[in-house]
């Protein structure tokens, strides 16, 4: 019986791995960084429950990462217009490699056009905002 769970477990362990894409980059100040493609949230999704129990809503200035602790504050820079946003981590994601955030719609139509396409999502780079 213990080893379909080793089994499962190792699988489930490899298909997030695989999700990951770029590290996270801590600075000898503390800055936490990363750059990589950002996406946004389907609107199917909108009003659901996010992996830390709220209702979702396209409107609010929240997103899914895979690492960083709900609460955190995430400045959002699309490198291509240097536009930003600063949102915060609220449920888990994403899961397509190469993609290192999810945002909700409206924070995304403040750094990038959404209707760009799929193959077409902005490089952004991300700086956690830590407490003093």
């Amino acid at each position: 019986m213990r080893l379909p769970k080793l089994v499962v477990t190792l699988f489930i362990t490899s298909v997030l791995a695989a999700c990951s894409s770029q590290p996270l980059i801590k600075s000898s100040i503390g800055e936490i960084t990363q750059v990589g493609k950002a996406s946004f949230y389907a609107d199917k999704y909108h009003g659901r429950t996010t992996a830390n129990g709220e209702r979702f809503s396209q409107q609010a200035a929240t997103a899914a990462h895979l690492e960083f602790d709900f609460g955190t504050k995430v400045v959002v820079t699309n490198l291509a217009n240097n536009k930003s946003v600063i949102v915060r981590i609220n449920d888990r994601g994403p899961y397509v490699r190469g993609r290192i955030i999810d945002l909700s719609k409206s924070m995304f139509k403040k750094i990038a056009d959404p209707k760009v396409g799929v193959g077409m999502t902005p490089t952004v780079k991300l700086n956690a905002l830590i407490p003093a």
